[in-house]
């Protein structure tokens, strides 16, 4: 990865005509360092299993700015950033990140290549022929190109508990799993026992350290109800996350910087339809334009939210009458904006406030929180990221009145769900569906 990082750099300024030095040299050795650092491969105990397109390109492109702003601090402290210039600096930003891409995946295409050529697997065992155990076997099974092959499972459990299930194959009693472990070479050992018995894990954990087997072990957390599940570390002490938001760290950026950008370009391109929405409704009725509303926002904090008013009182009080379908409230002007979503239009000064995201769950009124998060399980963990403007539930057709708890609780279902399996992809795809409906939903009123 560092010589593609150099090689880009190399060829942008051949691209530009710009000449070479001592000094660009002495630039381009530190920067062949720093990718060293920042890319440095995987070693060869790691289960590379599962990493999808999205979270490779995450992890090469927060790494490449990373590495981009720190030789941006680096040459503004040695006072040579002027070796560069501005364009060739803009054009080498924007180019390496898809060389660094393809070079990544077609290393890895290559390998599994390798691995399927050479017939060379990996053995591995499995202790606990458990649910967990199973489905840790079929998920295994289903990357071949990672050559890892399954003797089997070794369990305590009588073959009448253990039921006919004929996929599996039952090798020994646990006691047995050290000798057959050190006689046949296995490579690795997943150990998938309840947490319950821990004392079970840990004895055979101390048989197992006499084998030069790799040794995981996969906690049953799936009991829980998890969301964005991790794990991580504190001074060496392992922890584990089961309750957190989808945006840590470059997720984070990546995900405030695309409500940002959508969110500047849609107020500029609708900027005419807002002052021509705005003077309808301040021609047609009295009172103000925006109505503001109080708002939970991240963590549960309260927010003002900005809409056009689309009734003939602004009802923002400890209790709220939704908007029903012919609702005698609901103005000529605001029948129109419900019907098209307009109303929401100002939320996108939300979002630039940092109060909201483009995407995300929708934010309830807090009376209709209060009168919900007794009653539905996990309520509150919508909140742990900004409200959205759209989101998961309303493009799945949870939208308008909620006539009972049921239907709060699927919407509620679909928020959870989001937050569980975020990427910016699924946030453009709500986007693009999004407008759809504008046109074609007959729920909206």
């Amino acid at each position: 990865m560092a010589i593609v990082a150099i090689i880009s750099l190399r060829a942008c300024m051949l691209f530009f005509g710009e000449p070479v030095d001592a000094a660009h040299y002495a630039l381009m050795t530190i920067s062949a360092l720093l990718a060293l650092i920042l890319f440095r491969g995987k070693t060869s105990d790691d289960v590379p299993i599962g990493h999808s397109f999205w979270s490779v390109s995450l992890s090469v492109f927060s790494r490449w700015l990373l590495l981009f702003a720190a030789l941006l601090a680096l040459a503004y402290a040695t006072k040579t950033s002027t070796l560069y210039s501005r364009k060739l600096l803009f054009t080498w930003l924007l180019v390496t990140p898809p060389m660094l891409l393809l070079t990544r995946l077609a290393i890895d295409h290559a390998i599994m290549r390798m691995v399927i050529a050479s017939n060379h697997s990996r053995r591995i065992v499995i202790a606990g022929a458990n649910e967990l155990g199973r489905n840790l076997a079929e998920k295994l099974k289903n990357f071949p190109q990672y050559g890892m092959a399954i003797d089997g499972f070794f369990d305590d459990r009588s073959a009448e508990r253990l039921g006919s299930d004929s996929s599996i194959r039952i090798i020994g009693k646990l006691p047995e799993l050290p000798d057959y472990v050190r006689k046949n070479n296995i490579d690795l050992i997943f150990i998938v026992l309840p947490m319950r018995n821990i004392e079970r894990v840990t004895e055979i954990l101390d048989q197992l350290h006499d084998t030069t087997a790799s040794i995981y072990f996969v906690p049953d957390v799936f009991v829980f109800d998890l969301i964005q599940c991790r794990t991580g570390d504190i001074d060496g002490m392992p922890i584990v996350a089961l309750c957190e938001t989808p945006f840590h760290g470059m997720r984070g950026i990546v995900k405030q910087t695309s409500d940002y950008i959508i969110a500047s370009a849609i107020l500029l391109i609708t900027s005419p339809l807002l002052l021509a929405i705005a003077l309808a409704i301040k021609l047609t009725t009295p009172g103000n334009v925006i109505f503001k509303q109080r708002r939970y926002g991240l963590d549960g904090h309260e927010i003002i939210v900005y809409k056009f008013r689309t009734m003939t009182v602004s009802e923002d009080a400890d209790s709220v009458r939704q908007a029903t379908k012919g609702d005698s409230r609901i103005t000529k002007v605001g029948a129109i904006l419900r019907r098209y979503s307009l109303d929401e239009l100002p939320q996108f000064i939300n979002v630039l406030q940092g109060r909201m995201s483009v995407v995300g769950p929708r934010p309830h009124a807090v009376a209709h929180n209060e009168e919900y998060r007794p009653l539905i399980k996990g309520y509150m963990v919508r909140h742990k990221v900004n409200p959205g403007i759209t989101g998961l539930a309303q493009v799945q057709g949870f939208r308008g009145e909620t006539k009972s708890v049921e239907d709060m609780k699927n919407r509620v279902d679909c928020d959870l769900e989001y937050l569980r399996n975020w990427t910016l992809a699924l946030d453009l795809k709500i986007i693009a569906r999004t407008v759809n409906i504008m046109f074609s939903d007959k729920m909206a009123y």
